[in-house]
């Protein structure tokens, strides 16, 4: 009796492959036009006090701690974190306003949260490995993202595709046991 269900569900199964596979695909393909999303940021003869992080600075600072702990060398920043380590629950303020009106992007997009308009840094680790160049914006910006710009943009951008292949790796260990790892190719 077994057996002669088993060979019934498989025969059933059987069939249901087969009739998938003889229907033609009546989908055309469709090549859309590339969109680029991208970040308003400050120029040179913008009326706003701004500084701009480039990819060797960021190397350079990217100590396996968070965004926050890696800007706050710049003028009118001031970041602290719940462990004191640089990682996990981590903050800034910049000229005083706290992390609810300070706007972040990335690529263009905003990563506040919609709620609480601050960024929780802690479920970005090791995002600084990944960053082209930061521009953070004191007081009130470019930025057309709502009122979390009110006190400070900050504008993240990410590392672009490139036509030469690469491959990079990397560790760094810090106090406390803190250790991050990262690998890029492309």
């Amino acid at each position: 009796m077994k057996k002669v269900i088993l060979a019934l569900l498989v025969l059933i199964s059987l069939h249901g492959q087969v009739s998938a596979q003889a229907q033609a695909d009546s989908l055309s393909n469709v090549q859309l036009e590339e969109i680029v999303v991208s970040a308003t940021r400050a120029g040179k003869n913008t009326p706003v006090t701004y500084t701009n992080i480039g990819e060797a600075q960021l190397k350079k600072n990217n100590s396996a701690q968070n965004i926050p702990v890696v800007l706050q060398t710049l003028p009118s920043i001031v970041a602290f974190t719940e462990g004191g380590t640089g990682v996990g629950n981590t903050s800034l303020r910049i000229r005083g306003t706290d992390a609810t009106r300070i706007n972040v992007t990335l690529n263009g997009m905003p990563l506040n949260n919609p709620e609480s308009q601050e960024v929780f840094w802690v479920n970005l680790p090791d995002l600084s490995s990944s960053l082209q160049s930061i521009q953070v914006q004191r007081g009130v910006g470019t930025s057309t993202n709502g009122s979390a710009a009110f006190g400070a943009s900050m504008s993240l951008q990410t590392v672009g595709a490139t036509s030469n292949p690469y491959g990079e790796a990397s560790t760094a260990v810090g106090s406390y046991g803190t250790f991050t790892s990262s690998v890029a190719a492309g």
